[in-house]
């Protein structure tokens, strides 16, 4: 398994995972697909300008085109303060192989090489008993439930939280 930088090729994949209503079940629901060209286009952006880190999870590093979902690392406002954060998405296909866990695991790796990101938060759902498992883990603290606005929609969430540097666990 790999991860690459997105691409603007990777609209396809975008539309698999934000227009399916079972995927974004947890996330709002889903999103028209009409809206995603200009999505990839700001995270390919963002990606080059180093804002964020947005990768495609890719099963397959002879098959780069192959993907399996993205994972994502960037910085945003929250209740006054900067912080990082980091979030995936993987194909039902792909689902339940372990490779979300993997792609979470090489980005907080590769954040800690960079040394910016600091603490990283994660904020799954509360229901979204996958993706809380995988930052379980991994080796995230749990500091408790909020409430948060994910795409204009109320969500009631896990916040989770890394220090990449020191808490990462070993790969199991």
């Amino acid at each position: 398994m790999d991860l690459r930088d997105v691409a603007l090729g990777d609209l396809d994949a975008y539309v698999r995972m934000r227009s399916d209503p079972v995927m974004m079940a947890e996330l709002g629901g889903p999103v028209p697909p009409d809206r995603l060209p200009d999505k990839v286009r700001r995270d390919v952006a963002d990606n080059a300008a180093d804002l964020s880190w947005i990768r495609m999870i890719v099963p397959d590093p002879d098959r780069p085109d192959e993907v399996a979902g993205t994972v994502a690392l960037w910085a945003h406002e929250s209740d006054g303060e900067v912080i990082s954060e980091i979030g995936w998405m993987v194909l039902p296909e792909y689902q339940g192989r372990g490779m979300g866990k993997r792609a979470v695991r090489m980005l907080l790796t590769l954040a800690a090489a960079d040394g910016r990101w600091g603490l990283v938060h994660a904020t799954p759902a509360v229901t979204n008993g996958p993706s809380n498992g995988i930052c379980r883990s991994v080796g995230f603290r749990l500091l408790g439930e909020r409430d948060l606005v994910y795409a204009g929609v109320p969500m009631r969430v896990n916040d989770w939280v890394i220090d990449p540097a020191t808490d990462l666990t070993d790969p199991a």
